[in-house]
């Protein structure tokens, strides 16, 4: 609040020296002279070319129409002082120039060296500048040296100007890319998101309807817990693709706090709905696991969980026991999924995935600072790991 209102308070005190300079301009440099265009005084002169400039410059951001682009901004203003300029020098009249004039030509070269497009910048800046450096020549001054040190002192105050408005556009484009590339970044991580969620429950579906189609004909008074565990599966799959496209329909920069990743109670649903008939599903919990660990280190050990349970459906449906465990390890979460099965899996060549899923996981745990292993168990079964600190890295 404090940066806000200083840059409000900056802003205005530019508004009131520009207007104060621009006032003076009028009621002192428009007193006097010869008019060098038919029925105007040289008040009145002095008076149009400063009211377009003052136009062109304070018009308020979210009242401009649409016509009035940045070009037309700077370029039309620049333009009035330069005619004006060239008419005292054709009828030899007199019109003074001021400080208010002088501001509101280096306030246009500033606006069009930032705001317009490429091409124009160049353009319009240099309208603006040459109608700055022409500006001595309205005046009585006689010696070249006096002409000059106006020159140098005008080409020093837009090259400074140019420069600064420079830089803030660099700055601009930068932090535009910046942006772009946290965005882009931020969606791929949520269609990983969402590939994950659909994974898991698709993969259920496959392995629930196999169940189903062989329950049908030994044991269809059976069949309607497993038809209400393929009907959850697919409206969990559901709900995750609308979640997750909503949030990509979200451009704002608030979209990454609405994605979709779980944390450790997500991982109790997940156990719940994960076993099919003949199957046990168990979590063990360890009282000494914190509930309040960082999102980041809750949203891993959601997804290594999630992804243990999608491949024990995938290379290991046989299996009959499946145990997850959340530990506490010196201050740090140990994560273990762990299931008896030997490899037994009629899915589909298709719904065997690409074997990315456990590389994605290494980077996913090493990047905060943990350890992941995956691995055959004594005897039969196979078993993932996770330790992750209790902060992250």
């Amino acid at each position: 609040m404090r940066s806000v209102s200083v840059r409000g308070c900056a802003h205005g005190l530019a508004v009131g020296v520009l207007l104060a300079a621009s006032v003076v301009d009028v009621v002192l440099y428009a007193s006097d002279g010869t008019s060098v265009l038919p029925m105007a005084s040289p008040s009145w002169q002095i008076l149009a070319v400063v009211l377009v400039g003052l136009a062109a410059v304070l018009w308020p951001a979210g009242r401009r129409p649409e016509w009035f682009t940045p070009q037309l901004r700077t370029a039309v203003p620049a333009l009035a002082s330069a005619l004006l300029t060239a008419a005292s020098l054709l009828v030899d009249g007199e019109v003074e120039f001021g400080p208010g004039e002088i501001m509101i030509l280096l306030c246009l070269l500033f606006i069009a060296v930032r705001h317009c497009p490429p091409r124009w910048a160049v353009v319009c800046g240099g309208l603006d500048t040459g109608a700055l450096l022409i500006l001595p020549v309205r005046s009585d001054l006689t010696l070249s040296s006096d002409v000059m040190g106006l020159e140098m002192i005008g080409l020093l105050l837009a090259g400074l100007i140019a420069a600064l408005a420079g830089y803030l556009r660099s700055m601009d484009y930068r932090r535009t890319v910046a942006v772009s590339e946290t965005r882009r970044s931020e969606r791929l991580a949520i269609a990983a998101d969402l590939h994950d969620f659909v994974a898991h429950h698709v993969t259920g579906i496959l392995v629930q309807t196999q169940v189903a189609r062989m329950m049908a004909t030994t044991q269809p008074q059976e069949l309607d817990p497993v038809l209400a565990g393929i009907e959850r599966a697919a409206t969990e799959a559901l709900a995750s693709m609308r979640r997750t496209v909503g949030v990509l329909r979200d451009t704002g920069p608030e979209a990454s706090g609405h994605r979709p990743v779980g944390d450790l109670a997500g991982i109790a649903e997940l156990i719940e709905g994960f076993a099919t008939p003949g199957q046990k599903a168990v979590l063990s919990r360890d009282p000494a696991v914190s509930p309040d660990l960082p999102h980041e280190v809750q949203a891993a050990a959601f997804r290594v969980v999630q992804e243990a349970l999608t491949n024990i459906r995938r290379h290991a449906a046989d299996a009959t026991h499946i145990e997850v465990r959340l530990q506490d390890d010196t201050g740090r979460l140990a994560v273990t999924v762990a299931d008896d099965g030997r490899g037994g899996s009629q899915l589909p060549a298709a719904a065997h995935g690409g074997g990315f899923g456990l590389v994605g996981l290494i980077e996913r745990v090493t990047a905060l600072g943990g350890e992941l292993n995956a691995g055959p168990r004594g005897g039969a079964g196979w078993e993932v790991r996770a330790v992750l600190p209790a902060r992250k890295a």
